[in-house]
């Protein structure tokens, strides 16, 4: 769990969720604090959301990551549901990834290497013999930091500029991110970039939930719903093959809603190369680019659901099958399983993959993405 500065339950959390009911009548405005300080001494803020039903998000310069997003169960407590820290300090000492802005290429690349327009690129190889989420990624970058508010909710646009050659990629990409705490529960994410030369881009949010708001619990009890009939296989070292396999009959078949927990230790090849899930899905879309429907987890226990609506084609599910209950930084534990991440995304080693969707941009272009993760409650 997180520190003891983070309240959960008993008698002051109610109270807080009954003075936050009393008062959230509208939006708040983005609240600016520090956060911490880079290892050149540069200040790391983080920025609060409050939509008007009281539903608050944090979220910090450093990476442009979700550090805290706090929402309702079903009798209207509110708990926090992602994974995170108190303070910069255990993102900069290195823990991977949670609550991450993830570029600029998320997921794998093979080899740690690809060919555009003729040209051989070597880039960070930082994941056996792949490069995993962009070497030292967007992740690892402080961002500077806009926000606004409108009719929809209060927000913070981030940006970021990585320069040509960064970790081996061609190309000085300016990217905005735009997260938005809607009024009607939605955490909307936007993305943004446009490039000096032609590279590879693949951008996502790694934020890890636990619906539950107990991060002594795994998620394994969670169901999960994803919105596909088909999965990328990887090799042992988890880079996609390049065939496109349907979910019938295998561990992978979400196509109703399941229990995580039901087939993740299956006797499988591609259960055991990830050690659970932690595999891309190829997204049913009525439309290439359209919005649609990718995932819905929910929680019995507190009847939190968590719909994700994203204009990507695939979406990578993983559930925490690497944390190992070390202490991140501050002293702060999150055990086996206890955190699973929804990353929409196009798909891992794409460069390397003619017949996978285009994720190379080019001059004159822009990337856009959009991803929202849409809170409610069942009965």
């Amino acid at each position: 769990m997180k520190p003891a500065s983070i309240i959960r339950g008993g008698l002051l959390g109610i109270l807080t969720s009954l003075a936050l009911a009393s008062t959230s009548a509208h939006a708040i405005a983005p609240q600016k604090a520090v956060f911490g300080t880079t290892p050149d001494g540069k200040t790391i803020d983080v920025y609060t959301l409050t939509n008007k039903n009281g539903l608050e998000a944090k979220i910090m310069t450093w990476g442009a990551t979700l550090a805290s997003l706090k929402v309702p169960d079903r009798a209207g407590k509110l708990q926090d549901v992602v994974l995170g820290f108190d303070s910069a300090e255990p993102y900069i000492k290195g823990v991977p990834f949670y609550g991450a802005t993830i570029g600029r290429f998320a997921n794998r690349i093979g080899g740690a290497k690809f060919v555009l327009d003729g040209k051989t690129y070597d880039i960070t190889k930082n994941d056996g013999p792949n490069s995993l989420h962009g070497g030292r990624g967007f992740d690892k970058r402080l961002w500077t930091a806009e926000p606004f508010e409108n009719k929809l909710g209060p927000g913070v646009k981030f940006t970021y500029v990585s320069a040509d050659g960064e970790e081996g990629y061609p190309g000085q990409v300016t990217v905005h991110v735009s997260y938005q705490l809607r009024n009607d529960n939605d955490l909307s994410i936007v993305y943004d970039a446009v490039t000096t030369k032609p590279t590879p881009i693949n951008l996502t949010n790694h934020s890890y939930f636990n619906l539950s708001g107990d991060f002594d619990k795994t998620i394994l009890d969670e169901k999960m719903m994803i919105n596909a009939d088909k999965f990328t296989p990887v090799d042992a070292t988890l880079i996609p093959t390049g065939e496109l396999k349907p979910v019938k009959g295998t561990p992978f078949d979400f196509r109703k809603p399941t229990v995580i927990g039901l087939h993740i230790n299956d006797n499988d090849e591609q259960v055991k190369f990830a050690k659970g899930f932690d595999d891309n899905w190829v997204l049913v879309k009525p439309k290439a680019g359209a919005m649609s429907l990718a995932a819905v987890v929910t929680d019995a226990a507190t009847g939190r659901k968590l719909t994700v609506n994203t204009t990507e084609p695939g979406i990578q599910f993983y559930t925490g099958n690497f944390m190992d209950g070390k202490p991140a930084g501050t002293g702060t534990v999150y055990k086996y399983r206890t955190g699973l991440t929804l990353e929409t995304q196009h798909f891992p080693d794409s460069p390397n993959k003619p017949a996978f969707p285009n994720t190379i941009l080019r001059p004159g272009k822009t990337f856009h993405s959009r991803t929202d993760f849409i809170f409610s409650t069942t009965k």
